[in-house]
């Protein structure tokens, strides 16, 4: 009998790699990292267009969102640490590390389960294109932990509390006074709302220089297509309660308002879809010849992108447009 109840909230990671794999290999994003990370003995399925443009409209979400942040500090001479909770298999720090803002990056850290981070570190471990990014490397915990120049993989459970978790494994790390952006993708939804509350508001109480934070996740599970993806998700032992109290994207903002943060916005994954206008959805819908447009609208209402933001910062000037316009 298998009692690892986590098992299935960390195969989620699996599934989200799988399907960065498949847009990547379909044309829809660029990534010459996401392969580094997949097992070379196992055997994947390409996802199917819905999915591939919802992994698309997702990273341009959050991409152009981590571009704003480092586009700010450059204009205003200031360096970026970057906290990513949940993080899972993904590529960002190796994308943002080689890319246009590599100099403004004074850290990065990811932080998620011991059985996720341990598999990640043997990935790093295993490829030389990744290692190289890191400069020097430490493997310690017992190969759970990754120390580069840059880079740390960290091992903790979200859910025990950030006083016992995130003080002990970060205070060595960051400077609480450097512009810190938080990242949660797909990761709050699946914790009780009290215990990701309480992670905002512990780096808000810390951090001293500009603080930013990006979620991205479902929201709005009460109608019936909702009701359906709930329990799909929970025949495969996945429960969403930080889902409950955002029955719309107009509650979103208040993850961020309600605990220290003094903006947000958030738009869901459909209100970008149609910002993207009429040739470049043509192009995406082309790549695998796309008709189930009216399901893929229906499934991008029910995924959201939110930020939060404290101290006076321009970098996301631009990220409310789809917000105000349909305020407007």
């Amino acid at each position: 009998m298998n009692t690892d109840t986590d098992a299935s909230i960390r195969q989620t990671d699996t599934d989200a790699l799988l399907a960065r794999l498949s847009a990547v290999e379909k044309g829809y994003i660029a990534d010459p990292y996401v392969r580094r990370f997949v097992p070379a003995r196992g055997r994947w399925e390409p996802r199917g267009p819905l999915m591939n443009v919802g992994t698309y409209v997702r990273g341009r979400a959050v991409d152009g969102l981590v571009e704003g942040w480092f586009e700010g500090a450059a204009r205003e001479g200031r360096s970026v640490q970057v906290v990513s909770m949940g993080a899972g298999s993904d590529t960002r720090f190796w994308r943002v590390a080689t890319g246009e803002y590599r100099d403004l990056l004074r850290v990065y850290v990811e932080i998620d389960f011991a059985e996720v981070t341990s598999k990640k570190a043997m990935a790093i471990r295993k490829s030389k294109e990744l290692s190289e990014v890191l400069g020097d490397v430490r493997v310690e915990n017992g190969g759970t932990t990754v120390h580069g120049e840059k880079y740390h993989l960290l091992a903790a459970d979200l859910r025990l509390g950030p006083e016992t978790t995130l003080g002990r494994l970060l205070e060595p790390i960051l400077d609480w006074s450097v512009a810190t952006l938080l990242l949660f993708e797909c990761v709050l939804v699946y914790m009780e709302p009290g215990a990701s509350d309480g992670i905002l508001r512990w780096f808000a109480g810390h951090v001293e220089g500009p603080l930013g934070g990006i979620v991205y996740e479902m929201f709005g599970l009460e109608d019936a297509f909702g009701k359906v993806m709930v329990e799909n998700l929970k025949a495969r032992g996945v429960l969403l309660p930080g889902a409950v109290p955002y029955s719309s994207v107009e509650k979103l903002p208040g993850r961020f308002l309600g605990t220290g943060f003094e903006r947000a916005g958030a738009v869901t994954l459909r209100e970008l879809w149609r910002g993207l206008g009429a040739e470049e959805r043509a192009r995406i819908c082309g790549l695998e010849g796309l008709d189930e447009v009216e399901e893929l609208v229906l499934v991008l209402g029910h995924y959201g992108v939110t930020w939060g933001l404290r101290g006076t910062w321009s970098a996301w000037d631009k990220a409310g447009e789809a917000q105000r316009q349909r305020e407007d």
